[in-house]
This record gives structure tokens, sequence and C-alpha cells, in this order.
């Protein structure tokens, strides 16, 4: 199919969604901006939370990995609900008490205020990180497969995607996203199903037997057992536990979309809701990916990791699916990088500049800034999109990855230490421990090969990473005070 017919579908999807924004966003305000107005369904948060949780990368990156490391990821998948369950009963009856607009008030509350502009200072460099690298995934792909053929710069393309979100989420940031985030989730699962049931028909399989074709090329084990591997089975599900618990529930783009329902005990259904369907739907890409290195083996096609998926959707499927393929893409697109700005917005908003303690900025200042802070966080998500292009690393799943153990592990430690001590912190030192734990982390990852031979750390490196932030601020702490 040629490029710019495929490019009018791109456009098609979009005016349809601004569609959806314009009547969301009719008399909003920053509250409605930063948490919805606390009047979302919680059905409706679930659902879309779903595309948010997994992005582009899940739809690319989770079946191109297949054939190198069979169905492990399902490993972290399992590890996943666990963590949903720890945020459904333990983080969000805390959030809901508190009546929080930005979870990290909760660390100014029980630590104090140093220690509250760290964990917000984390999460904007965390989230920053993490959503660009979702987003360049797809404008490569993008790029590469469709606009590098119609003469379109790779900085044209970043450029005009980005427009596209500020446009639909100027005005009604939570309220619309809980919205759009519906229909593009929609989008995505729709073309996981039709992309699997083409090539089982094209292959002539049935399920079970796609499932048996995989087994016999050894693309659907599970459980990797080898202890010295980074992805082996307890490292793979603990790891995928604290993933949710820190990138989830310690995470102000996750937890405002669950602080916008009514009541907590909607939020902790909705919670237990994504847990048990994330499984379901990742079991899904997986075995999307087993038969996408099925399909290019039986037809001798050279293509694999991210380019895997594309590569087959576009160019050796028929139009309808490519079609199906790009929707599904932008519709797994949008939800990641559309709620990061929006929750950048606010946390950076709420949290460093203080706007809700400035009772002298009337609702219209409030306003002003916040929209330039939302086009502010718009720019700097171009320009660190362009800087991934120079890098080109080949797997961004994994850098996603690497990138939460270094830049979540102080949240975690922060949480933990309020939750789990009653110690006083010396809140004026909360931010060297939080600084020198990654940097530990780092020597650690470097050091591996001389430190523990063939042993390697997977996912746990989050848990040290939390864990050096816990001694650190348990050091700087001191006991019998009471808890603030």
């Amino acid at each position: 199919m040629s490029a710019p017919l495929l490019f009018l579908f791109v456009i098609i999807y979009f005016i349809i969604l601004l569609g959806v924004a314009k009547i969301t966003g009719k008399n909003s305000n920053n509250m409605s901006f930063f948490i919805g107005n606390k009047n979302s369904h919680w059905m409706l948060v679930a659902f879309g939370m779903i595309g948010t949780s997994l992005s582009g990368v899940t739809f690319v990156s989770v079946p191109g990995a297949v054939g190198k490391d069979s169905f492990h990821y399902l490993q972290i998948t399992l590890g996943y609900l666990i963590g949903y369950l720890a945020i459904a009963y333990v983080l969000l009856p805390i959030y809901y008490k508190l009546n929080l607009t930005s979870i990290y008030h909760y660390l100014e509350q029980r630590l104090g205020f140093n220690a509250y502009k760290t964990g917000a200072s984390f999460f904007v460099l965390s989230r920053t990180l993490g959503a660009t690298a979702r987003l360049y995934l797809v404008v490569k792909i993008l790029q590469v497969f469709i606009l590098d053929t119609m003469g379109v710069p790779f900085w044209a393309t970043t450029l005009v995607i980005l427009i596209m979100i500020l446009l639909y989420t100027y005005e009604g940031g939570v309220k619309t996203i809980v919205y759009t985030d519906t229909l593009q989730t929609s989008g995505m699962l729709t073309g996981l199903v039709i992309c699997s049931y083409y090539i089982l028909k094209n292959m002539h399989y049935s399920f079970a037997e796609g499932l048996d074709a995989m087994q016999v090329k050894g693309l659907s084990t599970v459980f990797n057992t080898d202890v010295n591997s980074k992805s082996f089975f307890l490292k793979q599900i603990v790891g995928g536990a604290f993933i949710t618990l820190t990138m989830t529930g310690l995470d102000q783009e996750m937890m405002q979309k669950n602080i916008s329902v009514k009541t907590l005990k909607d939020a902790q259904k909705n919670m237990v809701t994504i847990g048990f369907s994330m499984l379901f739907v990742i079991s899904l890409f997986l075995y999307l990916g087993g038969l996408l290195n099925l399909y290019a083996a039986q037809n001798n096609i050279q293509a694999v990791g991210d380019d895997l998926f594309p590569t087959l959707a576009l160019f050796h499927m028929p139009p309808y699916i490519s079609i199906i393929f790009i929707l599904a893409l932008i519709s797994a697109l949008f939800p990641s990088a559309d709620g990061a700005i929006t929750a950048l917005t606010s946390s950076f908003c709420i949290d460093l500049l203080g706007m809700q303690r400035n009772v002298n900025w009337e609702e219209a200042k409030k306003k002003k800034i916040r929209q330039r802070v939302h086009l502010c966080f718009a720019f700097l998500f171009f320009i660190i999109v362009l800087v991934f292009k120079w890098i080109d690393n080949k797997s961004i799943i994994d850098l996603l990855l690497k990138i939460a153990s270094y830049t979540y592990g102080p949240l975690l430690g922060l949480f933990a230490f309020g939750i789990l001590t009653k110690r006083n912190l010396k809140d004026k030192w909360a931010f060297l421990p939080c600084f020198l734990a990654p940097l530990l982390c780092l020597a650690l990852d470097y050091l591996q090969p001389y430190l523990f031979g063939n042993f390697r750390i997977g996912q746990e490196l989050l848990i040290i990473n939390g864990l050096l932030t816990f001694v650190g601020l348990w050091l700087i702490s001191t006991p019998n005070r009471e808890k603030r």
C-alpha cells in the first residue's frame, strides 16, 4: 500500500481524536486537567489504562522479542499482577485518605518538603525519559516505513505528532484523556486480534495448532530456570512486581487517572481489573510474536526484533492489514505520550511550582502557566526524541526497563521509608541518598562481570536501587519521633 494513503488514515484517526477532545474538553478548568474533577468512571479508566500501560513498545517490541527470548516476558507480567494488587490495597488507601491531587504530597506530609520535591523531580526525570523512548519507537517506525518515502524528515514527523497531541490535550487534560485512551486501547487491541487471525488463517492453523508449532520451534517457553541469567523466573517475577509498584503506583501519570475515580472502592476495582487484563493481553501479544516468527520463517523473510512486526505487516501482508497495523500502532502511541505530557505538566505545576499553595494566583493565571508548562514539555519531548534517534537503541523495551531501574529506585526508597517506618527524616539531606543510590547501581551494573562471574543482575536492579535509597534515608533519620 502506498505511503500517502497510509498517512491519510493517520490523519483521519487524528481528526476523530480531536472530535472526542472537543466534546470532552468543554468547560474544563485546572482541576479537570489535573484529576478530571474526580468524576471519571472506573471502567473507562481501567480500559484506557491498558493502552497507557502497554504503549507502542508492547505493540512492537514484545512480539519482536519472542524470537530471542521466547515467552519469558510473561514472567515479568506475572509480577505485574502482584504489583497491581499491592497498589490497590496498600497505596490507593493512602492516596484517597489524604485526598491527593499529586501523589507526591504524601512525601511532604510524611517526610518533609525536600523529600517531596526530590520525589517529584525523580518522577519528572523518569517519565520524561520513559515516555520519549516510547514515542521514539513509534515515530521511527512511521518514519522508516512511511514518511521516508514521502521525503519527510524525522524531525518534522516528531514535531507534527507532538502538535497533534497538544491539540487534543491542551484544554481537557485528564478529563479528555480518560475517553481518548479508551478509544485508542480499543484500536490497539483490535489490531492485535485481526493480525493474529490473519496469520493463523494464512498458515492454516487453529489457535492450539499455532501454539503447538511455536513449541516445536522453541518459541513458547515461559520460565527460565537458569539462576545466572538475567531472565531467571524468580528475578523476573519479583522485578515485575516492583516495576509495576513504581512505574504505576508511584507514578503521577498513572495515579492521576486512578485518583480521578470517585471512590476508593472503584479505584481498587480499576487496579485489580488492569492486573488481570494485562496478564491476558500481554499473553496475546506474545502469542502474536510467536506467529510472526513462524510466518517469517515460512516465507523466508529476514526481519528480527523491533523490525519484525512492521516489516511483515507493511510489506508482506494484504493492504488492509497494513492499514490496521498503522492505526493500531498510532493507537498505541498516543495513550503513552498524551498521558505523559499531561502528568508531567500536572506534577511540575503542582509539585515544583507550588501552584496549589499560591493562593495569590488567580485561576486565569494558573491556567496560563499550566498551558505554558504543557508547551515546554512538548518541546522537551521533541529534543529528547531527536537524541534517541542519534543513540538509536535496538531494543526499546530493554532500554525502558533499564531507565526504570535507575530513575524509579529513589521513588521506591522514599515511599517505602515513609510507609514502613516511623522514623523522622532529616529533610534537608533527603536528596543525597536519592542521588547516590542510582550512581552506586550504575557502578554495580558495570562491574557485574568482575564481581559475580556468570551471574547477571536483571530487573532486581530496581529493588537494589530502592534498598540503597532506603538505607541512606535511614542513616539520615532519627528514631522515636511520631509520624507526621
